[in-house]
Protein backbone atom coordinates (compact mmCIF):
# COMPACT_ATOMS: atom_id res chain seq x y z
CA UNK A 1 0.00 0.00 0.00
CA UNK A 2 2.78 2.29 1.49
CA UNK A 3 4.76 1.81 -2.56
CA UNK A 4 1.05 2.48 -4.36
CA UNK A 5 0.46 5.67 -2.60
CA UNK A 6 4.25 6.66 -3.36
CA UNK A 7 3.74 5.80 -6.89
CA UNK A 8 0.59 8.30 -7.31
CA UNK A 9 2.17 11.16 -5.65
CA UNK A 10 5.39 10.83 -8.31
CA UNK A 11 2.69 10.89 -11.22
CA UNK A 12 1.00 13.45 -9.90
CA UNK A 13 3.95 15.34 -9.48
CA UNK A 14 5.24 14.58 -12.81
CA UNK A 15 2.13 15.70 -14.88
CA UNK A 16 2.30 18.76 -12.20
CA UNK A 17 5.65 20.21 -14.01
CA UNK A 18 4.95 18.89 -17.20
CA UNK A 19 2.06 21.71 -16.76
CA UNK A 20 4.11 24.28 -15.54
CA UNK A 21 6.52 23.63 -18.61
CA UNK A 22 3.96 24.07 -21.20
CA UNK A 23 2.62 27.00 -19.95
CA UNK A 24 5.93 28.11 -19.15
CA UNK A 25 7.08 27.60 -23.03
CA UNK A 26 3.85 29.06 -24.45
CA UNK A 27 4.39 32.38 -22.74
CA UNK A 28 8.02 32.89 -24.05
CA UNK A 29 6.35 32.17 -27.58
CA UNK A 30 3.97 34.97 -27.30
CA UNK A 31 6.58 37.17 -25.79
CA UNK A 32 8.44 36.68 -28.83
CA UNK A 33 5.85 36.73 -31.58
CA UNK A 34 4.75 40.85 -29.62
CA UNK A 35 8.28 41.67 -29.53
CA UNK A 36 8.95 40.98 -33.88
CA UNK A 37 5.20 42.51 -34.30
CA UNK A 38 6.89 45.35 -32.68
CA UNK A 39 10.34 45.75 -34.51
CA UNK A 40 9.85 46.90 -38.01
CA UNK A 41 10.82 44.46 -40.73
CA UNK A 42 13.41 45.92 -43.56
CA UNK A 43 13.05 44.08 -46.99
CA UNK A 44 15.46 44.89 -49.21
CA UNK A 45 14.55 46.82 -52.56
CA UNK A 46 14.75 44.41 -55.70
CA UNK A 47 15.74 46.45 -58.95
CA UNK A 48 13.17 45.41 -61.66
CA UNK A 49 14.63 43.79 -64.93
CA UNK A 50 12.76 44.06 -68.41
CA UNK A 51 12.91 41.60 -70.76
CA UNK A 52 13.26 43.22 -73.96
CA UNK A 53 13.41 42.18 -77.98
CA UNK A 54 16.60 43.72 -79.33
CA UNK A 55 17.91 44.28 -82.94
CA UNK A 56 21.32 45.04 -84.17
CA UNK A 57 21.31 48.17 -86.36
CA UNK A 58 23.04 47.23 -89.50
CA UNK A 59 24.20 50.39 -91.35
CA UNK A 60 24.15 49.67 -95.70
CA UNK A 61 22.25 50.87 -98.46
CA UNK A 62 18.53 51.46 -99.18
CA UNK A 63 16.72 51.91 -101.97
CA UNK A 64 13.30 53.22 -100.24
CA UNK A 65 9.78 51.48 -102.21
CA UNK A 66 7.20 54.87 -102.77
CA UNK A 67 3.76 53.00 -102.40
CA UNK A 68 0.71 54.56 -104.49
CA UNK A 69 -2.41 53.10 -106.38
CA UNK A 70 -3.25 53.73 -110.08
CA UNK A 71 -4.72 53.13 -112.99
CA UNK A 72 -4.09 51.41 -116.12
CA UNK A 73 -4.42 52.79 -119.29
CA UNK A 74 -3.01 52.38 -123.23
CA UNK A 75 -0.89 55.35 -124.51
CA UNK A 76 -2.70 54.35 -128.10
CA UNK A 77 -6.53 54.53 -127.99
CA UNK A 78 -8.21 55.82 -130.88
CA UNK A 79 -12.35 56.80 -130.77
CA UNK A 80 -14.06 55.25 -133.69
CA UNK A 81 -16.62 58.02 -136.15
CA UNK A 82 -17.46 57.80 -139.45
CA UNK A 83 -16.87 61.42 -141.42
CA UNK A 84 -20.50 60.20 -143.48
CA UNK A 85 -23.40 59.56 -142.41
CA UNK A 86 -25.70 56.76 -143.86
CA UNK A 87 -26.94 53.13 -143.35
CA UNK A 88 -24.60 50.13 -142.35
CA UNK A 89 -24.45 47.70 -145.24
CA UNK A 90 -21.46 45.90 -144.18
CA UNK A 91 -20.38 44.98 -140.30
CA UNK A 92 -17.29 43.08 -139.19
CA UNK A 93 -17.58 39.90 -137.36
CA UNK A 94 -15.17 41.01 -135.02
CA UNK A 95 -17.38 44.26 -134.29
CA UNK A 96 -18.19 43.64 -130.69
CA UNK A 97 -17.21 44.55 -127.34
CA UNK A 98 -13.89 43.17 -126.79
CA UNK A 99 -13.32 41.77 -130.26
CA UNK A 100 -9.88 41.18 -131.74
CA UNK A 101 -8.95 43.04 -135.53
CA UNK A 102 -6.15 43.74 -137.38
CA UNK A 103 -4.47 46.78 -138.94
CA UNK A 104 -6.25 47.83 -142.12
CA UNK A 105 -9.56 45.30 -141.17
CA UNK A 106 -12.71 46.78 -142.53
CA UNK A 107 -15.33 47.51 -139.80
CA UNK A 108 -17.86 48.74 -141.42
CA UNK A 109 -19.40 49.68 -144.80
CA UNK A 110 -22.02 52.46 -145.56
CA UNK A 111 -24.65 52.62 -148.20
CA UNK A 112 -22.62 54.11 -151.20
CA UNK A 113 -24.80 53.90 -154.20
CA UNK A 114 -25.33 58.07 -153.68
CA UNK A 115 -21.57 58.58 -152.94
CA UNK A 116 -20.63 56.57 -156.18
CA UNK A 117 -23.05 58.87 -158.09
CA UNK A 118 -20.69 61.85 -157.03
CA UNK A 119 -18.37 60.28 -157.97
CA UNK A 120 -19.10 59.19 -161.26
CA UNK A 121 -20.93 62.71 -162.14
CA UNK A 122 -17.72 64.96 -161.41
CA UNK A 123 -15.71 62.08 -163.58
CA UNK A 124 -17.94 63.46 -166.35
CA UNK A 125 -17.14 66.82 -165.45
CA UNK A 126 -13.42 66.16 -165.60
CA UNK A 127 -13.77 65.02 -168.77
CA UNK A 128 -15.44 67.82 -170.25
CA UNK A 129 -13.29 70.66 -168.42
CA UNK A 130 -10.37 68.62 -169.95
CA UNK A 131 -11.78 69.04 -173.42
CA UNK A 132 -12.62 72.69 -173.10
CA UNK A 133 -8.65 73.32 -171.84
CA UNK A 134 -7.84 70.87 -175.07
CA UNK A 135 -9.98 73.24 -177.60
CA UNK A 136 -8.49 76.58 -175.86
CA UNK A 137 -4.79 75.11 -176.66
CA UNK A 138 -5.91 74.82 -180.14
CA UNK A 139 -7.34 78.02 -180.16
CA UNK A 140 -4.80 79.89 -179.19
CA UNK A 141 -2.25 77.50 -181.19
CA UNK A 142 -4.65 78.93 -184.20
CA UNK A 143 -4.79 82.31 -183.19
CA UNK A 144 -0.96 82.63 -183.12
CA UNK A 145 -0.52 80.98 -186.44
CA UNK A 146 -3.24 84.49 -187.67
CA UNK A 147 -1.18 86.64 -185.70
CA UNK A 148 2.06 85.49 -187.03
CA UNK A 149 0.70 84.96 -190.87
CA UNK A 150 -0.45 89.18 -190.06
CA UNK A 151 2.71 90.03 -188.91
CA UNK A 152 4.70 88.60 -191.83
CA UNK A 153 1.66 90.19 -194.58
CA UNK A 154 2.26 93.75 -191.84
CA UNK A 155 6.04 93.02 -192.77
CA UNK A 156 5.16 93.14 -196.45
CA UNK A 157 3.18 95.81 -196.82
CA UNK A 158 5.67 98.21 -194.87
CA UNK A 159 8.44 97.25 -197.12
CA UNK A 160 6.06 98.32 -200.15
CA UNK A 161 5.88 101.40 -198.95
CA UNK A 162 9.17 102.10 -198.44
CA UNK A 163 9.73 101.46 -202.12
CA UNK A 164 7.10 103.54 -203.17
CA UNK A 165 8.31 106.80 -200.79
CA UNK A 166 11.45 106.48 -202.36
CA UNK A 167 10.60 105.90 -205.77
CA UNK A 168 8.64 109.72 -205.35
CA UNK A 169 11.94 110.53 -204.23
CA UNK A 170 13.78 109.81 -207.11
CA UNK A 171 10.57 111.53 -209.27
CA UNK A 172 9.42 109.19 -211.07
CA UNK A 173 6.46 107.48 -208.29
CA UNK A 174 3.33 108.46 -208.33
CA UNK A 175 1.09 109.95 -205.78
CA UNK A 176 -1.41 107.93 -205.83
CA UNK A 177 1.23 104.85 -205.68
CA UNK A 178 2.35 105.83 -202.06
CA UNK A 179 -1.17 106.87 -200.79
CA UNK A 180 -2.30 103.09 -201.56
CA UNK A 181 0.68 101.83 -200.18
CA UNK A 182 0.16 103.54 -197.00
CA UNK A 183 -3.59 102.03 -196.80
CA UNK A 184 -2.23 98.81 -197.19
CA UNK A 185 0.64 99.28 -194.52
CA UNK A 186 -1.59 100.86 -192.13
CA UNK A 187 -4.50 97.98 -193.01
CA UNK A 188 -1.64 95.05 -192.03
CA UNK A 189 -1.40 96.87 -188.70
CA UNK A 190 -5.07 96.99 -188.02
CA UNK A 191 -4.70 93.01 -188.63
CA UNK A 192 -1.45 92.48 -186.48
CA UNK A 193 -3.43 94.11 -183.37
CA UNK A 194 -6.51 92.32 -184.36
CA UNK A 195 -4.85 89.03 -184.34
CA UNK A 196 -3.19 90.09 -181.17
CA UNK A 197 -6.42 90.70 -179.36
CA UNK A 198 -7.80 87.04 -180.22
CA UNK A 199 -4.62 85.98 -179.04
CA UNK A 200 -4.94 87.24 -175.71
CA UNK A 201 -8.99 85.64 -175.52
CA UNK A 202 -7.63 82.71 -176.42
CA UNK A 203 -5.27 82.07 -173.58
CA UNK A 204 -8.15 83.91 -171.65
CA UNK A 205 -10.47 81.12 -172.38
CA UNK A 206 -6.84 78.87 -171.69
CA UNK A 207 -6.82 79.95 -168.38
CA UNK A 208 -10.36 79.41 -167.79
CA UNK A 209 -10.40 76.27 -169.12
CA UNK A 210 -7.43 75.08 -166.54
CA UNK A 211 -9.49 76.50 -163.60
CA UNK A 212 -12.69 74.12 -164.43
CA UNK A 213 -10.48 71.44 -165.14
CA UNK A 214 -8.37 71.87 -161.44
CA UNK A 215 -12.01 72.50 -159.58
CA UNK A 216 -13.14 69.65 -161.45
CA UNK A 217 -10.21 67.24 -160.48
CA UNK A 218 -10.91 68.70 -156.99
CA UNK A 219 -14.62 67.83 -157.19
CA UNK A 220 -13.39 64.51 -158.16
CA UNK A 221 -11.34 64.00 -155.09
CA UNK A 222 -13.74 65.39 -152.68
CA UNK A 223 -16.12 62.89 -154.14
CA UNK A 224 -13.37 60.33 -153.48
CA UNK A 225 -13.19 60.84 -150.25
CA UNK A 226 -16.85 60.98 -149.41
CA UNK A 227 -17.15 57.64 -151.40
CA UNK A 228 -13.80 56.17 -149.29
CA UNK A 229 -15.95 58.01 -145.87
CA UNK A 230 -18.43 55.61 -146.10
CA UNK A 231 -15.96 52.65 -145.23
CA UNK A 232 -14.11 52.35 -142.04
CA UNK A 233 -10.67 50.52 -141.50
CA UNK A 234 -9.05 49.50 -138.41
CA UNK A 235 -5.59 52.22 -138.41
CA UNK A 236 -3.78 49.59 -136.03
CA UNK A 237 -4.06 46.67 -134.33
CA UNK A 238 -6.27 45.94 -131.09
CA UNK A 239 -9.25 45.43 -128.95
CA UNK A 240 -12.92 47.00 -129.91
CA UNK A 241 -14.32 48.66 -126.64
CA UNK A 242 -17.65 50.48 -126.41
CA UNK A 243 -19.24 49.02 -129.47
CA UNK A 244 -23.01 48.29 -129.81
CA UNK A 245 -24.12 48.55 -133.86
CA UNK A 246 -26.12 46.46 -135.96
CA UNK A 247 -26.27 45.39 -139.38
CA UNK A 248 -29.05 47.64 -140.99
CA UNK A 249 -28.25 50.60 -138.33
CA UNK A 250 -28.43 54.11 -138.98
CA UNK A 251 -24.70 56.15 -137.93
CA UNK A 252 -24.32 59.74 -137.75
CA UNK A 253 -21.53 61.85 -138.95
CA UNK A 254 -18.78 62.00 -136.84
CA UNK A 255 -20.31 60.04 -134.43
CA UNK A 256 -18.55 57.83 -131.47
CA UNK A 257 -18.90 54.07 -132.89
CA UNK A 258 -16.49 52.95 -130.09
CA UNK A 259 -13.19 53.03 -129.42
CA UNK A 260 -9.62 51.34 -130.73
CA UNK A 261 -7.37 50.18 -127.89
CA UNK A 262 -4.04 48.75 -128.14
CA UNK A 263 -3.29 46.33 -125.66
CA UNK A 264 0.72 45.77 -126.16
CA UNK A 265 1.57 49.75 -125.21
CA UNK A 266 -0.26 49.49 -121.87
CA UNK A 267 1.23 52.64 -119.09
CA UNK A 268 0.02 53.18 -115.51
CA UNK A 269 -1.15 56.96 -114.06
CA UNK A 270 -0.96 57.10 -110.62
CA UNK A 271 -0.81 60.62 -108.14
CA UNK A 272 1.80 60.80 -105.16
CA UNK A 273 2.20 63.91 -102.90
CA UNK A 274 4.60 66.82 -104.00
CA UNK A 275 7.13 65.36 -101.14
CA UNK A 276 7.09 61.92 -103.26
CA UNK A 277 7.55 64.02 -106.13
CA UNK A 278 10.63 65.63 -104.99
CA UNK A 279 12.05 62.07 -104.26
CA UNK A 280 12.00 61.27 -107.73
CA UNK A 281 14.28 64.79 -109.27
CA UNK A 282 17.35 64.32 -109.97
CA UNK A 283 19.97 67.25 -109.25
CA UNK A 284 19.35 69.12 -112.47
CA UNK A 285 15.09 69.22 -111.47
CA UNK A 286 14.16 66.41 -113.73
CA UNK A 287 12.42 63.41 -113.02
CA UNK A 288 13.80 60.21 -112.92
CA UNK A 289 13.38 57.09 -115.00
CA UNK A 290 12.36 55.25 -111.59
CA UNK A 291 11.61 51.38 -111.57
CA UNK A 292 8.45 50.76 -111.17
CA UNK A 293 6.10 47.58 -110.05
CA UNK A 294 2.31 47.25 -110.34
CA UNK A 295 -0.23 44.12 -109.06
CA UNK A 296 -3.94 44.04 -109.17
CA UNK A 297 -5.22 44.39 -106.47
CA UNK A 298 -8.41 43.00 -106.65
CA UNK A 299 -7.18 39.13 -107.81
CA UNK A 300 -4.97 36.29 -105.79
CA UNK A 301 -3.47 35.24 -108.66
CA UNK A 302 -1.17 38.11 -108.58
CA UNK A 303 -1.00 39.43 -111.54
CA UNK A 304 2.52 41.69 -111.64
CA UNK A 305 4.01 44.25 -113.90
CA UNK A 306 6.97 46.02 -114.24
CA UNK A 307 7.73 49.42 -116.13
CA UNK A 308 9.84 52.63 -115.92
CA UNK A 309 8.41 56.25 -115.02
CA UNK A 310 8.43 58.57 -118.57
CA UNK A 311 6.64 61.84 -117.36
CA UNK A 312 4.20 63.33 -115.55
CA UNK A 313 1.55 65.64 -115.65
CA UNK A 314 2.03 69.36 -117.42
CA UNK A 315 0.02 71.12 -114.84
CA UNK A 316 -1.94 70.81 -111.86
CA UNK A 317 -6.13 70.56 -111.75
CA UNK A 318 -7.26 73.75 -110.04
CA UNK A 319 -7.98 72.76 -106.32
CA UNK A 320 -5.61 69.90 -106.55
CA UNK A 321 -2.64 69.07 -105.31
CA UNK A 322 0.10 66.79 -105.64
CA UNK A 323 1.35 65.06 -109.48
CA UNK A 324 0.17 63.05 -112.13
CA UNK A 325 2.72 60.48 -112.99
CA UNK A 326 2.88 58.03 -116.12
CA UNK A 327 4.90 54.69 -116.14
CA UNK A 328 5.39 52.66 -119.16
CA UNK A 329 4.75 48.92 -118.66
CA UNK A 330 6.96 46.98 -120.40
CA UNK A 331 5.29 43.16 -119.67
CA UNK A 332 1.36 43.60 -119.22
CA UNK A 333 0.29 40.43 -119.61
CA UNK A 334 -3.38 40.15 -118.29
CA UNK A 335 -3.72 43.81 -117.69
CA UNK A 336 -6.86 45.84 -119.09
CA UNK A 337 -7.38 49.33 -119.39
CA UNK A 338 -8.93 50.39 -116.23
CA UNK A 339 -7.59 47.76 -113.97
CA UNK A 340 -7.14 49.62 -110.33
CA UNK A 341 -3.56 48.59 -109.44
CA UNK A 342 -1.06 49.21 -106.84
CA UNK A 343 2.36 50.54 -107.28
CA UNK A 344 5.53 50.80 -106.33
CA UNK A 345 8.40 52.92 -107.03
CA UNK A 346 11.79 52.54 -105.96
CA UNK A 347 13.43 55.79 -105.08
CA UNK A 348 17.03 56.40 -105.13
CA UNK A 349 19.41 55.34 -102.85
CA UNK A 350 19.56 56.47 -99.52
CA UNK A 351 23.44 55.36 -98.11
CA UNK A 352 24.66 55.06 -94.66
CA UNK A 353 20.85 54.32 -92.90
CA UNK A 354 19.29 51.99 -91.02
CA UNK A 355 16.10 49.91 -91.30
CA UNK A 356 13.93 49.38 -87.89
CA UNK A 357 10.79 48.22 -86.82
CA UNK A 358 8.60 51.26 -86.73
CA UNK A 359 7.72 50.80 -83.23
CA UNK A 360 11.41 51.14 -82.12
CA UNK A 361 10.72 54.44 -82.45
CA UNK A 362 8.92 57.49 -80.48
CA UNK A 363 7.42 60.62 -81.38
CA UNK A 364 10.58 62.52 -81.39
CA UNK A 365 12.52 60.38 -83.51
CA UNK A 366 14.57 58.67 -80.58
CA UNK A 367 15.21 54.89 -80.29
CA UNK A 368 16.82 53.18 -77.09
CA UNK A 369 20.02 51.50 -77.42
CA UNK A 370 21.30 48.53 -75.46
CA UNK A 371 24.16 50.30 -73.28
CA UNK A 372 26.86 48.82 -70.97
CA UNK A 373 25.92 46.62 -68.25
CA UNK A 374 22.62 45.78 -70.38
CA UNK A 375 21.40 49.49 -69.21
CA UNK A 376 19.51 51.73 -71.93
CA UNK A 377 20.48 54.45 -73.32
CA UNK A 378 18.32 57.18 -76.21
CA UNK A 379 20.04 58.27 -79.38
CA UNK A 380 18.45 61.08 -81.61
CA UNK A 381 18.32 59.65 -85.10
CA UNK A 382 17.01 61.29 -88.20
CA UNK A 383 14.21 59.78 -89.98
CA UNK A 384 13.99 59.35 -93.66
CA UNK A 385 11.38 56.99 -94.56
CA UNK A 386 8.45 54.97 -93.49
CA UNK A 387 7.93 51.82 -95.01
CA UNK A 388 4.73 49.61 -93.95
CA UNK A 389 5.56 48.44 -90.30
CA UNK A 390 9.28 49.68 -90.39
CA UNK A 391 11.35 52.73 -90.63
CA UNK A 392 14.74 53.72 -92.32
CA UNK A 393 17.20 56.37 -89.72
CA UNK A 394 20.10 57.70 -89.84
CA UNK A 395 22.46 58.01 -87.32
CA UNK A 396 26.14 58.14 -86.40
CA UNK A 397 25.33 57.11 -82.79
CA UNK A 398 23.83 53.47 -84.54
CA UNK A 399 26.49 51.81 -86.14
CA UNK A 400 27.25 48.45 -84.35
CA UNK A 401 24.65 48.94 -81.35
CA UNK A 402 21.73 46.89 -80.67
CA UNK A 403 17.95 48.91 -80.67
CA UNK A 404 14.97 47.88 -78.83
CA UNK A 405 12.13 46.90 -80.94
CA UNK A 406 9.32 48.01 -79.53
CA UNK A 407 9.28 50.85 -77.32
CA UNK A 408 6.81 50.97 -73.94
CA UNK A 409 6.65 53.86 -71.23
CA UNK A 410 8.36 51.82 -68.83
CA UNK A 411 11.13 51.60 -71.10
CA UNK A 412 13.52 54.37 -70.38
CA UNK A 413 17.29 55.70 -70.31
CA UNK A 414 18.87 54.24 -67.18
CA UNK A 415 16.75 51.15 -66.91
CA UNK A 416 17.84 47.87 -66.98
CA UNK A 417 16.81 45.50 -69.08
CA UNK A 418 17.36 41.43 -70.19
CA UNK A 419 17.93 41.56 -73.77
CA UNK A 420 16.43 39.08 -76.06
CA UNK A 421 17.94 38.73 -79.92
CA UNK A 422 16.53 36.89 -82.58
CA UNK A 423 16.54 33.31 -82.13
CA UNK A 424 16.05 33.66 -78.42
CA UNK A 425 11.98 34.25 -78.48
CA UNK A 426 10.89 31.08 -77.83
CA UNK A 427 13.58 30.48 -74.83
CA UNK A 428 12.03 30.76 -71.30
CA UNK A 429 14.31 33.37 -69.40
CA UNK A 430 14.83 32.52 -66.40
CA UNK A 431 12.66 33.79 -63.06
CA UNK A 432 13.84 34.87 -59.33
CA UNK A 433 11.15 32.65 -56.96
CA UNK A 434 10.86 33.66 -53.81
CA UNK A 435 10.09 31.40 -50.28
CA UNK A 436 6.88 34.01 -48.43
CA UNK A 437 6.69 33.63 -44.96
CA UNK A 438 2.88 33.05 -43.59
CA UNK A 439 3.22 36.64 -42.53
CA UNK A 440 3.76 38.23 -45.47
CA UNK A 441 1.56 36.09 -48.26
CA UNK A 442 -1.23 36.87 -46.37
CA UNK A 443 -0.52 40.49 -46.06
CA UNK A 444 0.09 40.13 -50.00
CA UNK A 445 -3.08 38.31 -49.99
CA UNK A 446 -4.94 40.86 -48.58
CA UNK A 447 -4.05 43.77 -50.15
CA UNK A 448 -4.82 42.29 -53.52
CA UNK A 449 -8.28 41.07 -51.98
CA UNK A 450 -8.99 45.08 -50.30
CA UNK A 451 -8.01 46.46 -54.16
CA UNK A 452 -10.76 47.92 -55.98
CA UNK A 453 -9.30 48.61 -59.22
CA UNK A 454 -7.96 44.77 -59.65
CA UNK A 455 -10.88 42.51 -62.17
CA UNK A 456 -12.12 39.43 -60.62
CA UNK A 457 -10.34 37.37 -62.70
CA UNK A 458 -6.78 39.26 -62.60
CA UNK A 459 -7.58 39.21 -58.23
CA UNK A 460 -7.96 35.09 -58.87
CA UNK A 461 -4.78 34.86 -60.64
CA UNK A 462 -2.56 36.86 -58.81
CA UNK A 463 -3.86 35.21 -55.22
CA UNK A 464 -3.34 32.15 -57.31
CA UNK A 465 0.59 32.85 -58.00
CA UNK A 466 0.67 33.96 -54.07
CA UNK A 467 -0.22 30.45 -52.84
CA UNK A 468 2.20 28.96 -54.17
CA UNK A 469 5.69 27.49 -52.22
CA UNK A 470 7.57 29.92 -54.08
CA UNK A 471 6.14 33.14 -55.72
CA UNK A 472 8.19 35.26 -58.71
CA UNK A 473 10.02 38.02 -57.26
CA UNK A 474 8.71 40.61 -59.81
CA UNK A 475 5.40 39.74 -58.83
CA UNK A 476 5.74 40.36 -54.95
CA UNK A 477 7.69 43.46 -55.95
CA UNK A 478 5.18 45.34 -57.96
CA UNK A 479 2.53 43.87 -55.25
CA UNK A 480 4.70 45.79 -52.53
CA UNK A 481 5.52 49.03 -54.15
CA UNK A 482 2.04 49.64 -54.04
CA UNK A 483 1.72 48.98 -50.69
CA UNK A 484 4.56 50.79 -49.78
CA UNK A 485 7.05 48.40 -48.67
Amino acid sequence: MRFLGRGLIGLLLFSLALGLLGLAGNTIKVAVQDRMNQEPRSQKARERTFAVKVVPAEVTSINPTLNAFGEIQSRKTLDLRMAASGQIQELSTNFVEGGSVKSGELLIRLDDSDYQTAVDLAENNLIDAKNEVMEAARNLSFSKEELAAAEEQEKLRLRALTRQKDLVERGVGTAAALENAELSASGATQAVLSRKAAVDQAKNRGAQAETRLVRAELALKDAKRKLEDTKLYAEFSGLLSGVSLVKGGIVSANERLGQLIDPEVLEVSFKISTQQYTRLLNDNGELLKAPVSVALTNTEQGLNADGVIIRDSASVAKGQTGRQVYAKLTKSVGFKPGDFVAVKVEEPTLNWVVKLPSTALDASNKVLLLGEGERLEEAQVKLMRRQGNEVIVRSRDLSGKEIVAQRTPVLGAGIKVKAIRSGEENEVAEVEMLELTEERRAKLISAIETNGYIPKTVKERIIGQLTQPKVPADVVARIESRMGG
